[in-house]
């Protein structure tokens, strides 16, 4: 055994010799070496806040939307060298992300994300169709909709066949009545219902609400577990249309997993970075710019006075394509 002493780090590290090999201790990095990473991958924080843009991440299912956001925005500023920005601080925020569409905290899949500019676009650019995949549960429902909450009745589902079910699917495809689900990012009083309902606070159910459904088809009927392929517009919610299902074939049902396939043009199978690929090199190869503002928009702004602007209402807080940004963003039912 023999000491070696590394000045640069100021530190002494151990190295085991032996006839045949050498095994060496690494020691952990001194500040300096840390605070020159960035520089070595040449990402520096100027460069990452040049990123202006829309990209596609995949949310893997258990954390919130929010938390997904909060952890991206941790990795790309630690390789960026300034790791110890706290991201939920509203103020001098060295990083604007945002995201589109919060996705339940039991769901997984395509959530598009804003960066700088990107945030402000995200209405515009997410316009279009969602698509998901959901396996559903005949003979239970629970309080919250989906496998999350508490089973609050339990049916028999015996009676259903497969041709029962794919011919009940008809009177949701299209133009539809949809009642939001209790346990929703909708808002009351500034609260958000979840949260409410969590308090203990008792709380109503918004009224029903027009939606889109372009297409709705049944990939596997095993009993008491089924699939689902759907197309919807925005401010649909799967665990309603799930409910809604079981009670029309009168039974019951809820959500057992929820995958959300595509929204606007960012489809699970190409455009989604996993989460070893958050790397500022692999975001700026998959960024989809933010076009240039119109004279138009660009006249308005100059014309806009200057205040706080205006909370949106509680009917447009479930919306699919509110920017919902690091500071704010902790909601997770919303599909």
């Amino acid at each position: 055994m023999w000491l070696k002493v590394s000045r640069g780090c100021k530190r002494i590290s151990l190295a085991l010799k032996t006839t045949n090999t050498v095994g060496l201790m690494t020691p952990s990095l001194c500040a300096w070496q840390q605070d020159s990473m960035a520089t070595v991958n040449n990402v520096t924080l100027p460069k990452l806040q040049s990123l202006n843009g829309i990209f596609a991440i995949f949310k893997k299912q258990g954390p919130t939307s929010a938390d997904v956001l909060n952890t991206l925005k941790h990795k790309l500023l630690k390789e960026a060298g300034a790791a110890n920005q706290n991201p939920r601080k509203r103020k001098k925020q060295a990083l604007k992300l945002g995201h589109g569409g919060t996705l339940d905290s039991n769901a997984s899949g395509v959530l598009v994300v804003g960066i700088g500019e990107g945030t402000k676009m995200l209405t515009t650019m997410l316009a279009g169709s969602k698509k998901y995949t959901a396996v559903g549960e005949l003979g239970k429902a629970t309080d919250t909709l989906d496998s999350t909450g508490s089973v609050v009745q339990e049916t028999s589902y015996d009676h259903i066949t497969r041709e029962a079910f794919e011919e009940k699917l008809k009177e949701f495809t299209g133009e539809i009545m949809q009642v939001p689900p209790l346990y929703s990012a909708l808002k009351k009083d500034g609260k958000r219902l979840s949260v409410l309902l969590k308090q203990g606070h008792k709380v109503e159910a918004k009224p029903a609400r027009p939606v889109t459904v372009y297409s709705l088809s049944l990939q596997d009927f095993s009993p008491p577990l089924f699939t689902l392929d759907i197309e919807c517009g925005g401010g649909f919610y799967v665990r309603s249309l799930v409910d809604d299902l079981g009670k029309a074939l009168s039974s019951c049902a809820h959500v057992r997993e929820l995958t959300r396939t595509k929204q606007g043009q960012f489809t699970l199978e190409e455009h989604v970075l996993r989460e070893e690929r958050w790397t500022f090199q692999d975001i700026s190869q998959s960024l989809q710019p933010c076009p240039e503002p119109t004279s138009q928009q660009n006249n308005s702004k100059k014309g806009k006075p200057q205040g706080k602007p205006a909370q949106p209402s509680s009917g447009s807080a479930s919306g699919d394509h509110n920017c919902n940004s690091t500071e704010g963003a902790s909601g997770d039912h919303n599909d």
